[in-house]
């Protein structure tokens, strides 16, 4: 079992922060690594064109490593939105044909699909919830069921962002490629914290935020794009992900040919010399703990809030339908949320509410006590 890595954090005393899926805290290497980018950037006498190439190499091998991916299928990207965008601009759909999402999932993972059925004249069909908590196994079914042949696309999380729910994607991918959809998955609540592996999902896209599970710094995304999205157009023409480029004296020969895999889909001035070491430091960290123990480490601190909850009859997701680093707490009637939320903050103790529910999503930095700050207030406002 992975061991409290508070240390490696700043977090203030006193402050019991369960909020991971909403904005991670910084490590201090993360930090300084970020630090030090700004001061390379000081003077830039000595900066070799290498330079806006060897890191977004180490990048690309970093993100690879903890998604079981290769390297060369990585594209750096500013945000999910930017990534889905991409896919969606590269994603063959018929008027006939219909987009396939999941009920309150991302707006990042939605609009895109909505402009493309607008542009194309294809149905989005929206699969919603079924029921309250729990209602994991009946969901993921309503997802199989809702994948046919008229379906061009499924694009979904791996967890939902509300409350964790947690989608059998081998599944779900088996079913897409039975019937020739593409899979495009948003894998910001999840990657990171959950294990995940692309030769066994097989996404057509995998898009993940920086800023969360990742633990990184805030506008930069990375995707892992299959061999479907090789030929795509990407959202900008950059010099940097032409063949060549590295030759920044032979610049002015216009290049047309992109670098293989998914370098195409980079965006402008991908080199952050600030950005891309902190994400770095933060992906090659995780990979020495190993994602899985994150995982375990999150699910043991909510293990027996859980099953306290469930004993008083809340509703709450199985354990098996749950990612297990988010536990989405949806109140007893007559509850009111926003003051229960309040209530929290006043404690110090941070939380989001999404939807009608109360999520919680620690992480390495949390230990009991800050659950045990959570379920003080909870069962003084149930008194």
């Amino acid at each position: 079992m992975l061991s409290c890595q508070k240390g490696e954090f700043q977090i203030e005393t006193g402050v019991h922060y369960l909020n991971c899926a909403y904005l991670s805290p910084l490590m201090r290497r993360v930090e300084e690594a970020g630090i030090a980018g700004l001061a390379r950037k000081r003077s830039p006498t000595g900066f070799p064109a290498s330079a806006f190439y060897d890191d977004c190499d180490r990048l690309r091998t970093a993100f690879a490593t903890l998604v079981t991916g290769t390297p060369g299928r990585v594209a750096i990207m500013p945000s999910v939105s930017y990534g889905i965008a991409s896919a969606a601009r590269n994603t063959p759909i018929r008027a006939d044909q219909r987009i396939v999402i999941l009920g309150e999932q991302f707006p990042s993972n939605v609009y895109a699909w909505r402009r493309r059925a607008g542009e194309t004249g294809c149905e989005i069909r929206t699969v919603g919830r079924p029921c309250a908590p729990p209602c994991g196994a009946l969901w993921n079914e309503r997802i199989l069921d809702a994948i046919d042949a008229s379906t061009a696309v499924v694009a979904m999380p791996a967890t939902h962002w509300t409350d964790g729910t947690r989608f059998d994607l081998e599944a779900i991918g088996e079913r897409a490629r039975a019937v020739g959809a593409m899979l495009v998955v948003d894998g910001s609540q999840s990657v990171g914290a959950v294990p995940f592996d692309v030769s066994r999902v097989r996404p057509d896209a995998l898009i993940c935020c920086g800023y969360k599970w990742l633990l990184g710094p805030y506008s930069i995304a990375l995707g892992a794009f299959g061999e479907r999205f090789d030929d795509g157009v990407p959202l900008e023409e950059t010099w940097i992900a032409r063949e060549g480029s590295g030759d920044f004296q032979g610049l002015v020969d216009y290049e047309e040919r992109y670098q293989g895999g998914a370098i195409r889909y980079d965006m402008g001035e991908r080199s952050n010399f600030i950005q891309v070491p902190m994400l770095i430091e933060a992906l090659e960290t995780l990979d020495a703990w190993g994602v899985s123990r994150v995982r375990e480490y999150c699910a043991d601190l909510l293990a027996g809030l859980a099953d306290e909850l469930r004993g008083r009859g809340w509703p709450l997701e199985e354990d098996e339908w749950r990612g297990g680093h988010i536990l989405g707490v949806v109140l007893p009637e007559g509850w009111d949320l926003r003051a229960l939320h309040a209530r929290l903050e006043d404690a110090r103790v941070f939380a989001s509410l999404r939807g009608a529910t109360l999520r919680l999503s620690p992480n390495v930095y949390n230990d009991p006590e800050d659950i045990a700050a959570l379920r003080q207030i909870i069962l003084e406002t149930h008194g």
